[in-house]
């Protein structure tokens, strides 16, 4: 974001507005920004000389809809003349309003934004329980934007909002009620509540687990929470489902698009709370103005240090993003395409597409043979060619991990995404009367895998509730893999001994494959990650009819 002048401002160079520019600053500016966002600094101190633009920063308690008592940072421009273009922002889970403590005051301080960063009813300082962007929640939403409009002066016709992850979900959801909203931009969000905590009929236990701790230590759960959280305890997630439609904004898609109002959404590849296919599917619903950007990282990690104020390249996105639709600036949002992809791994740079499935420009489509149990020969441990091999039925037993995994909920992606240290395997050690292996030819100038991988197995469960995980690694010459892809998968109700045909895509990835390394899928019956309905002492089998061969179907740039 640049400073706001009286005066026309020359466009900086092109390189400056795109994703890709570098976040790195000199050291000293960069443990300045760190003390300044501790201590308050940042909103407090003087704007450079440069800018005509300063700030005043007021606690406020806000009386929503129903008289609860919300607090608030009111962080108002001076130096420019108003209305001014309002942003909303509801903090997001487990945090209070200084979460946007840097962030906030750049885009007042520096861009001439009203902001008012508020508590989340029933966290921290604020009043009412918690009532996972619930219909109070919303209103809670549109009474902060009233109060702003009443309170300040904020501009009625330039309301936008803006959240990490519990914020971004309940912008989405407001957007969808309050037409006032006219730009929204969602960081680390959901847009299906049910599909990111029951992906494939498979309950997030880690999820799960850390919001319903973090509800309880950092604020005061409601009814509906309670009684979710009491059912989730004895094993029944109905409640849960129940109350999900309603907070989900792709049941709302409609009314965004009739409103019109310009999304831009940041998500991680790894989000390990809200899974990132969840997203793309949402993304392509919206027919109104719309930016995408996936990034390497976990759940909010990507914009973490941002929220504090130091660079970053979504919230500088996310400035360009209000400034286009809120200030009417020329900028270069658009700038080849609205979705930005950057690679899981290596260090690979930005690309810009027009839209989500132009991620994608070809597949390879790989058809499995019968899995071998002789480990010691991983590399022909089960055949992926370009030709069906129907006929064949292989099993394995259930309820024990294999050294397959999906990983560690933030700590994983953060992982990735710091350090470049993906989640692995050693494939040898993966036990075949465990699991079921397939390795792929080798790759002799690489790849680029870019999109939704996808994979049809035929089960045949021994009890009617069994689950299954599907990895995709890409492995080294000695059998060490990384993980790029997986996705759970939990048969319910199903009737033992009769074969179940499934589809499922695995989650969303831009991951580049070294030459000379190979694709390899595994599939088990238990992942630390997730609940599993796999237990010790039973089998699955994994067949290829005729019909429905096992294949796998892998998205390349």
């Amino acid at each position: 974001m640049r400073p706001v002048e009286n005066s026309p401002r020359p466009a900086p160079p092109a390189a400056d507005r795109s994703p890709a520019r570098a976040a790195a600053r000199p050291l000293p500016r960069l443990l300045a920004c760190v003390l300044a966002a501790v201590l308050g600094a940042a909103v407090l101190s003087p704007a450079p000389a440069a800018a005509a633009v300063g700030a005043t920063v007021s606690y406020e308690t806000i009386v929503s809809h129903d008289g609860t008592r919300l607090k608030a940072k009111v962080i108002t421009p001076t130096g420019v003349e108003g209305p001014h273009p309002l942003l909303v922002m509801p903090s997001a889970w487990g945090t209070p309003h200084l979460l946007y403590v840097g962030a906030a005051a750049r885009l007042a301080h520096e861009s001439g934004y009203q902001v008012v960063a508020y508590t989340s009813r029933g966290f921290w300082d604020s009043g009412g329980g918690i009532g996972v962007a619930g219909p109070e929640d919303r209103a809670d939403a549109s009474a902060v934007i009233g109060w702003a409009l009443a309170n300040t002066d904020a501009d009625p016709e330039r309301v936008g909002m803006a959240g990490i992850s519990y914020g971004g979900g309940i912008s989405l959801l407001t957007a969808a009620e309050d037409d006032r909203v006219r730009a929204v931009a969602s960081l680390s969000g959901w847009a299906d509540l049910e599909a990111s905590l029951y992906p494939n009929r498979t309950v997030d236990v880690q999820s799960a687990e850390l919001l319903l701790l973090a509800g309880e230590l950092t604020g005061t759960p409601g009814e509906e929470l309670r009684e979710v959280g009491r059912e989730y305890r004895r094993g029944n997630i109905q409640p849960a489902l129940d109350i999900a439609p309603d907070r989900s904004a792709a049941t709302k898609v409609d009314a965004i698009n009739a409103n019109g109002t310009a999304v831009m959404m940041a998500h991680a590849w790894n989000d390990g709370i809200f899974p990132v296919g969840h997203i793309t599917d949402f993304y392509e619903e919206l027919t109104g103005p719309k930016r995408l950007m996936l990034t390497p990282g976990d759940h909010a990690t990507q914009e973490a240090f941002g929220a504090l104020g130091l660079p970053n390249e979504v919230w500088e996105a996310l400035g360009d993003w209000f400034d286009h639709h809120l200030r009417g600036e020329p900028n270069e949002v658009d700038a080849g395409g609205p979705v930005h992809v950057k690679p899981n791994n290596g260090r690979g740079g930005w690309t810009s597409h027009p839209d989500w499935p132009s991620v994608t420009a070809r597949t390879d489509r790989y058809y499995l043979d019968k899995p071998s149990t002789d480990w010691l020969r991983w590399q022909s441990s089960g055949g992926m060619a370009a030709e069906p091999a129907a006929g064949w039925r292989y099993g394995f037993r259930t309820g024990i991990n294999t050294p397959a995994e999906s990983g560690t909920l933030l700590l994983s992606g953060a992982l990735q995404q710091f350090l470049d240290v993906p989640t692995g395997v050693l494939l040898p050690l993966v036990d075949r009367y465990r699991a079921a292996v397939w390795t792929s030819p080798a790759y002799p100038d690489g790849a680029r895998v870019a999109g939704t991988p996808e994979a049809t197995f035929t089960f045949t469960p021994t009890t009617a509730n069994q689950s299954v995980f599907v990895y995709l690694y890409a492995v080294d010459s000695r059998g060490t893999g990384a993980l790029v892809s997986h996705a759970p998968h939990t048969l319910r109700d199903a009737v033992p001994g009769e074969p179940v045909t499934v589809t499922t895509e695995l989650a969303p990835v831009v991951w580049d494959v070294p030459a000379g390394h190979r694709l390899a899928v595994v599939v088990d019956s238990r992942d630390a990650r997730y609940g599993s309905e796999s237990t010790l002492g039973n089998r699955v089998s994994v067949t290829s009819p005729e019909e429905a061969p096992a294949q796998v179907t892998v998205p390349l740039a």
